[in-house]
């Protein structure tokens, strides 16, 4: 089974025989043992520290069907270099820009994801409304605004709602945390550091998701709630939406309240705050470990894995714009 590689230091990827070598390099630029990984066990590879590498290299990892993601030093996510488009097919492309084009077809997607990101937003709250955390109001005001999703009648009204739904969410998160404090969700920088650990997840769910396109004969850059635009993969913002909950929520939850990442693992600096490099491998880890665990699916009627989800999810709404079945978001049952 592939799976994914996460380089945090700085170094060299090459290529040796049908392997690949990625040699890390110190602060003093000098060179340190080289770790080998066999091309046929990598499906994506996740970039934190400045890689060296040619363009052989990369006809090598596109070859392989090998992904790779790039972050910054702060944290944000720069791009990603995806392999040729090999499942891309013309009529789904021409069909993904009709329904688009449609405002009808538009909408009726954009509000099936702001459907399914309100419910499992919702599910959240609820689960720790029954352990205790009084988060009643919360509740309430989420349900008040998801009656009035089907009501919108354009897409920017739909922003504004689902940027209401998502702002009385983040106000919950104050109770359900223990030692932590966010005041509202800040970003561009974040300031405080659970906006670090939402940027930092939002936008490993969003490499997450878009690789998951990639597998499919979607186009990434064609999309019905967010508005495409130029060097954007717009499509896995959308879908994004309905797995952050899941995926992202759930594992600040834990991290945090089970102490695992402290308010030392985070280092202040001018005007922003980023995640030293033991909680990013800390976040990392339960992030993966969160893909990686199954559900019982409730129609396939066998295990899934959260990862295998997304893909679901894209087969779904790649059924929809062909006319073949209604796009219905996935929703958290427990």
């Amino acid at each position: 089974m592939k799976r994914t590689y996460y380089l945090f230091n700085p170094g060299r990827l090459s290529r040796k025989d049908n392997t690949l070598k990625f040699t890390p390099v110190n602060d003093s630029g000098i060179e340190q043992k080289p770790r080998y990984l066999p091309v046929e066990q990598v499906d994506q590879l996740y970039c934190f520290g400045s890689i060296d590498a040619n363009s052989a290299m990369y006809n090598f990892l596109g070859k392989n069907n090998i992904a790779v993601h790039y972050f910054d030093y702060y944290d944000n996510y720069t791009g990603s270099f995806m392999p040729k488009d090999g499942l891309l097919a013309g009529k789904m492309i021409i069909m993904q820009v009709k329904v688009y084009s449609s405002l009808k077809r538009r909408l009726g997607i954009a509000k099936s994801i702001v459907e399914g990101a309100a419910y499992n937003m919702l599910q959240n709250l609820k689960y720790y409304n029954r352990r205790g955390k009084v988060l009643d109001g919360y509740i309430e005001r989420i349900l008040e605004l998801s009656k009035i999703v089907e009501k919108a009648k354009a897409i920017d009204e739909l922003m504004g709602i689902e940027g209401n739904i998502r702002k009385t969410y983040y106000k919950g998160f104050d109770i359900i945390l223990n030692d932590f404090v966010m005041e509202g969700r800040n970003y561009r920088p974040p300031i405080d550091p659970v906006n670090a650990l939402i940027s930092f997840g939002n936008m490993m769910c969003y490499s997450q998701v878009l690789r998951s396109i990639n597998q499919t004969q979607l186009n990434p850059t064609v999309s019905y709630l967010h508005v495409p635009g130029v060097r954007r993969y717009s499509l896995a913002l959308d879908i994004a939406e309905i797995f952050k909950p899941i995926l992202v929520d759930r594992v600040i939850f834990k991290v945090l309240n089970k102490n695992m990442i402290k308010v030392n693992d985070f280092d202040p600096q001018l005007a922003k705050v980023v995640l030293k490099d033991k909680a990013r491998k800390i976040f990392i880890k339960a992030f993966e470990e969160r893909l990686m665990e199954t559900i019982k699916h409730r129609t396939l009627n066998r295990n899934v894995s959260y990862k295998h989800l997304i893909k679901l999810e894209c087969y779904k709404l790649q059924k929809d714009i062909l006319n073949i079945e209604e796009y219905k978001p996935f929703k958290i049952w427990w």
